[in-house]
This record gives structure tokens, C-alpha cells and sequence, in this order.
């Protein structure tokens, strides 16, 4: 395969980027995303120049650092996908590919395709925790019956990787869909029961002291994320958030 891609090029967070153009010649169509884009960088490096800087890391679908907006989609074209885990045969032969960093207020550009979303980091620091006993009488976790349907729910919600997609694909840049999901992976569990009021209150403060957006359920959040996380959640966290608020102003 030959394509022709339009990257993003910043240097830092305060110059003004680019979309600048590349040739990615002989590409094989079972390379994924991120191969194709070493091959790019070992390119542009045997020229002389700086390659294309990009998070990544476990590249095995985990770890949620492969953040890049394809033509127009978080992490492309394919579906509960992960940059990484996306394959260039979802690419035509001499198509033109746009490759863009997260596009959000609160995921300032640290250089050309690379983000920082220590935001996320803050959300979680202010409430996504749970008291766990350390005084030497610890209980079993399997002592505390827990019924199979929230096990389920606690479980998928649990799966949100922190990648940011539903952020960026947002047209408010709402982080609701990350938030309520860390926010039920807890609720949902009676080990969660005893922050449960000051979690999602914190929590829900914290998300909008970084700037992000109101959502607006128009659900591409739910379209886009590679773990496939539910609106459902944001329903439950508007339920404990109302709840939590009621019973603070007593």
C-alpha cells in the first residue's frame, strides 16, 4: 500500500502546528497503526528530521495511550478499537489519511500528536479511591456478597482504559462518559459505599474545574470508545450526583 498522510506538527504547546504531508510507501495492510507510523518516523529520522512525536505504550489495546484522531475519528475508522489495535486494511490503497491530536481544551498539546491528560489524573485523585482496612483484621473480598448483575455492570464499567476518545469526539469536549464510569466501577460495588456521596460530588466538581464540557447525549461518546462503555453509566452518575447533592444540603 501507498498512502499519502496529513500530520499534525507542533513543537510545543505554545506555537502555532501544521498539517504537514508524508509519503508511507510499501505499507503492508497487516501492519497496524502505530507500525505503519514507526515506518513513517524511520523515514523522516534517515532524512535528518525530527520524527512525528506519539504517545503509545503496551500497544496491545491496555493502556489507552494511543491517542490520534484518524480522518475525523477518535482511534479511526474501526470499532472498540484502540489506535493501536487498528490495522492499515482499513485503509484503501493511495488514500490520504488525516492524523490529528485529541482535540480539547482540558488535553492541552504537548508536541505534534502527544497530549497531556494528567486532567483525567486529577479526577481520579479527588475521588476514585475506596477505604480499605489495614489493621491486620482485613476481610476477605469474597465475604461480601455481591449481586451477579452489578458485578457485571461494575466490571464493564471498570474496563475504560482513561484514553480520552469520548472527550475528543465530543462536540463539548465533555469527559462525562470517562467520569461516570469510574464514578458506577465503585458505586455499583458495596466496597464503594462508603465515599459513595463525597465521590461523585468531588469528582463531578473536579471534571468541571478542568474545563471540560456539558454532554449533551448525542452518544458519540458511547460510538467511539474502544471499550465500548455505556451511556448508562452517565445516567447512574447523574442519579448519585442529585442524590449526594440532596443529602449535603441537609
Amino acid at each position: 500500500m501507498n498512502l499519502t498522510l496529513k500530520i499534525w506538527r507542533q513543537k510545543n504547546a505554545t506555537e502555532k502546528g501544521k498539517m504537514v504531508e508524508y509519503k508511507a510507501a510499501n505499507i503492508s495492510p497487516d501492519m497496524s497503526f502505530l507500525e505503519m507510523m514507526d515506518v513513517v518516523n524511520t523515514d523522516i529520522i534517515n532524512k535528518g528530521e525530527e520524527p512525528v512525536a506519539f504517545d503509545h505504550d503496551c500497544r496491545e489495546g491496555i493502556c489507552g495511550s494511543c491517542s490520534m484522531y484518524i480522518n475525523g475519528e477518535a482511534h479511526g475508522p474501526a470499532r472498540a478499537v484502540t489506535t493501536c489495535q487498528l490495522h492499515m486494511r482499513e485503509f484503501k490503497d493511495g488514500e490520504t489519511i488525516y492524523i490529528e491530536p485529541w482535540r480539547a481544551k482540558a488535553f492541552p498539546v504537548v508536541k505534534d500528536l502527544v497530549v497531556d491528560r494528567s486532567a483525567f489524573d486529577r479526577v481520579i485523585q479527588s475521588g476514585g479511591y475506596v477505604s480499605v482496612n489495614t489493621s491486620g483484621n482485613t476481610i476477605d473480598a469474597n465475604a461480601i456478597p455481591v449481586p451477579k448483575a452489578d458485578a457485571d455492570d461494575a466490571f464493564s464499567a471498570a474496563t475504560c482504559i482513561g484514553c480520552g476518545a469520548c472527550v475528543a469526539t465530543c462536540k463539548n469536549s465533555s469527559a462525562m462518559l470517562f467520569v461516570s464510569a469510574k464514578v458506577s466501577q465503585l458505586a455499583l460495588l458495596p466496597q464503594g459505599q462508603v465515599e459513595a456521596e463525597d465521590r461523585v460530588l468531588n469528582m463531578v466538581d473536579q471534571m468541571d474545574l478542568e474545563g471540560f464540557g456539558n454532554c449533551t447525549n448525542t452518544g458519540a461518546c458511547e460510538v467511539e470508545c474502544p471499550k465500548e462503555i455505556s451511556l448508562e453509566n452517565i445516567a447512574r452518575m447523574n442519579r448519585e450526583y442529585l442524590s449526594a447533592s440532596i443529602k449535603s444540603k441537609k
